[in-house]
């Protein structure tokens, strides 16, 4: 075998060679590939099942359950009342879901709060082991400040959702108000004279040196002229040197 042939045997035989490696690192990619993918497994949907139920039906794909706490709900108590990671998303086997179970609706009588004052329906409620929730409230003639007038749910309810009692109560009648008039240009004298009939006190004066302004006049005010005011409420003045 000539020098010529025996080269060109040997780069045959290295393209030969460089082949077979490409198809054993490509195969070997490929099945590390489906390695990985066959360790993982979709995550179902456990919420509102059982506990047992869903602990096997996890179980069934290779995953676990993991009890992370227990709250008041709707549910039938030991349902799932939520899981993470959510179902439908794929996850490594072995993997945990986290989940919440419920205890069922809170069994507490729920009292009667309307006519109380805030401060009593609050230790009411405590003493039931509930809590007041959101408080709303509204002007209303008729009755007193902070009195209860509503609440949710209502008294004498027993499965409760959640632990809070909703409560709305009175701000008392509404106070007079009015549209507060242009004291510019008047003298802090008839500035007050004009205000006292709405029971509106002026509570702060601030000199200013303005050129060609009348000493003691009023240079400007707040609230602004036109804007609604309510009895009681403090007026501010500028007042020319």
């Amino acid at each position: 075998m000539t020098i010529r042939e025996r080269l060109h045997w040997m780069f045959r035989m290295a393209g030969v060679l460089f082949i077979l490696a490409s198809v054993a690192f490509l195969s070997a990619i490929t099945a590390m590939r489906f390695a990985i993918q066959g360790r993982e497994v979709v995550m179902p949907d456990v919420v509102g099942l059982k506990a047992i139920p869903a602990r096997q039906t996890l179980q069934g794909r290779g995953l676990g359950l993991k009890i992370e706490d227990r709250v008041y709900n709707s549910l039938p108590a030991d349902s799932v009342v939520r899981q993470s990671p959510p179902g439908n998303m794929k996850v490594k086997i072995g993997q945990y879901a986290h989940v919440v179970l419920s205890l069922g609706p809170q069994r507490a009588d729920i009292p009667r709060l309307a006519d109380a004052s805030l401060r009593a329906a609050r230790i009411d409620l405590l003493r039931r082991g509930l809590q007041a929730g959101e408080i709303s409230s509204v002007y209303l003639p008729g009755w007193d400040v902070d009195q209860v007038i509503q609440q949710d749910p209502p008294p004498g309810t027993i499965d409760n959702v959640s632990p809070h009692v909703n409560i709305l109560v009175s701000l008392g009648p509404r106070p007079l108000a009015y549209v507060m008039p242009n004291l510019v240009g008047l003298s802090l004298a008839d500035a007050e004279a004009k205000l006292k009939p709405a029971g509106l006190k002026i509570e702060k004066v601030s000199l200013a040196a303005v050129p060609g302004a009348t000493h003691g006049n009023v240079l400007s005010q707040t609230p602004n002229r036109g804007q609604r005011v309510d009895a009681g409420s403090s007026i501010e003045l500028q007042v020319a040197e």
